[in-house]
């Protein structure tokens, strides 16, 4: 197996990029493939329309899923995930395989070298990067940089793709990401069109919104999806501990569907967080200790857990809590109206 950039498909490349095409993953196949298996078409539209655009979105949902999308009888459901179980290999694989399609991964710069190190590299594709921290620590500002940086070639630390944002809070600025554009020396005018973004009113659109990104995803090269911030419409359309298991399992809906996203498209997920006051976990030495919200469902489905605090003036510290590959360890970087960079202390 070769590395990814050598593993693509030719598909849209993004307007303003240096080479004519962008690639993807040749395990990608599209749902109307299903046709050569005896799948009727008009079957495959209904599953289209209800969000499944690749074979392999047929193999990762429960059948119970695909049982409720009007028109799809038990037996068409099963004969469909029969076919689609014939394009995409979904049993065991030998772990030198399994090294290999690691390949395939993108790592992308945050825009410091101190932040990158500290991740191995950059935020990942094929994972969920969750950010937490108070009002103004930094993680606005690292989302748009993120944005910006995502467009940037292979070779200088990008993913040479397009950006999806999702906004629950007001927070996303295209105004913000035209100084960080011009920092890179890209055209912003360019950078923007290759941004997409929606404002999330409450937790149904928020599901909704992230299906639309899957059906984007399909047919252009994103290689980044923001949530900023990923719990804020939860904290609001459930309140009070009467809700919270409905909560945390709608939570835990949402989690499934991003990581599924991001599996399926090579694409990187990076959610911001919100936090609360936790009093009774801290020490004696701990006078405003915070935690983030979602619990333990948020813990288990982010793949990278990153925590921010204010430092001097304009540095921020950002620590790794959770890690497949990294230690626990912190670094400081600065922010400005060009976004992240190394400290200057």
């Amino acid at each position: 197996m070769v590395p990814a950039a050598e593993m693509m498909k030719e598909r849209e490349c993004p307007a303003g990029m240096d080479v004519e095409v962008v690639k993807e993953p040749d395990e990608l196949e599209m749902i109307e493939e299903l046709a050569r298996f005896g799948i009727n078409a008009g079957d495959i539209k209904k599953a289209k329309e209800a969000g499944y655009h690749t074979a392999k979105s047929i193999v990762m949902i429960p059948k119970k899923a695909l049982y409720s999308v009007r028109g799809l009888s038990e037996a068409k459901v099963d004969k469909m995930v029969e076919a689609a179980s014939k394009l995409v290999k979904c049993g065991f694989i030998t772990g030198t395989e399994a090294l290999q399609k690691r390949k395939q991964i993108f790592k992308i710069t945050s825009g410091s070298k101190a932040v990158d190190d500290l991740l191995g590299g950059g935020i990942e594709t094929q994972s969920i990067t969750e950010c937490f921290g108070e009002y103004r620590s930094g993680k606005t500002q690292l989302s748009h940089t993120l944005a910006v940086t995502t467009q940037l070639e292979v070779s200088q630390g990008g993913g040479f793709g397009k950006v999806a944002v999702i906004d629950t809070e007001g927070a996303f600025r295209p105004e913000n990401v035209i100084p960080i554009a011009q920092r890179y020396g890209l055209d912003p005018e360019r950078v923007l069109d290759n941004i997409v973004t929606a404002k999330a009113y409450n937790t149904d659109h928020q599901m909704e919104l992230v299906d639309h990104v899957g059906a984007l995803c399909a047919n252009q090269p994103f290689r980044l999806l923001i949530i900023d911030s990923l719990t804020a419409l939860f904290r609001s359309d459930y309140s009070g501990r009467g809700e919270l298991a409905e909560r945390q399992q709608k939570l835990n809906q949402m989690m499934s569907k991003i990581k599924r996203l991001a599996d399926q498209y090579n694409v990187a997920v990076f959610v911001t967080n919100q936090v609360m006051a936790d009093p009774g976990g801290g020490s004696v030495f701990v006078h405003d200790a915070k935690k983030p919200i979602g619990g333990h469902i948020l813990a288990h489905a982010s793949s990278v857990r990153l925590s921010l605090r204010k430092g001097k003036g304009e540095s921020r510290i950002i620590k790794v809590i959770q890690h497949p590959n990294m230690p626990e360890a912190d670094a400081t970087f600065d922010i400005s109206n060009q976004g992240i960079a190394d400290s200057n202390d």
